[in-house]
């Protein structure tokens, strides 16, 4: 287990947009390998959260341009001294593949949770708090109480239509990640600013602090200036305050 916890501030709404998705399907998978009733109405309700945002967002697009934007990078620093080019090329063949893939991919994502007649009740009733009772939704709780193995198959037919896509989304945050070395920088009373170049496209933030430091990160800004603060948690009657002591943390700015 890592000694650091780690904050990250994504610094465009793409990005932004990628590390919910990034969130959602980790936990999808995380009850997918839970056995209780419980799990398995994590795992709809996981579902639900990445539909909205898939209803609400060209995700398909959006991906297939940063896929694009990578390929082109990383052609550029192909022609670069100094430069891992086997490994470089396998990334870049990664790239494609991924691009490929959503490029061959028909017909609106998630069409198999439309089609479920199950999954649109379900949708319907969680917008009521506690609204999936089995009482409100009897067909649901048929469901819930059927072998696990039916319900691992239905739950992986409906996120099939997702697995391209989380693939090229964990690709691009892997890629952006590694993409720049961190920096061991001190805030002075809990502050830090600082400001990046506006003609490199930054894309994520990332803060780690030791976990024997007792306040957290609160991260803001752009793509022009930012600021880190470090604050104590609140009690049960308080607001958190900036803490007063000098913080040592490792700051990324994450280009690519």
């Amino acid at each position: 287990m890592s000694s650091k916890i780690i904050y990250e501030f994504p610094l465009n709404e793409r990005i932004r947009v990628f590390i919910r998705l990034e969130q959602l399907f980790q936990q999808f998978d995380h009850f997918l390998q839970g056995k209780t009733v419980i799990d398995k109405r994590a795992c709809l309700s996981v579902l639900l959260d990445i539909m909205t945002i898939f209803n609400r967002n060209n995700i398909k697009s959006e991906v297939i341009k940063e896929l694009e934007r990578h390929a082109q990078i990383l052609n550029r620093v192909a022609n670069k001294t100094h430069v891992d080019k086997e490994k470089l090329q396998e990334l870049l063949a990664e790239v494609n593949t991924a691009s490929k893939k959503l490029y061959a991919a028909s017909g609106k994502l998630g069409i198999n949770l439309l089609k479920s007649d199950l999954f649109q009740s379900v949708a319907q009733r969680s917008t009521i708090p506690g609204g999936t009772c089995s009482f409100d939704l009897p067909e649901y709780h048929y469901w819930l109480e059927q072998d696990e193995a039916e319900q691992i198959t239905d739950l992986n037919h409906w996120s099939s239509p997702f697995t391209d896509i989380r693939d090229a989304v964990d690709l691009i945050l892997d890629i952006i990640r590694s993409s720049s070395t961190e920096q061991d920088r001190v805030a002075q009373a809990g502050f830090f600013q600082f400001s990046l170049d506006s003609t490199q496209p930054y894309q994520l933030l990332k803060v780690a602090v030791d976990k024997s430091v007792l306040c957290f990160a609160e991260i803001s800004g752009g793509k022009h200036r930012c600021t880190i603060r470090f604050m104590v948690p609140s009690g049960d009657s308080s607001r958190p305050v900036q803490s007063t002591d000098n913080i040592a943390f490792a700051l990324t700015s994450c280009l690519f």
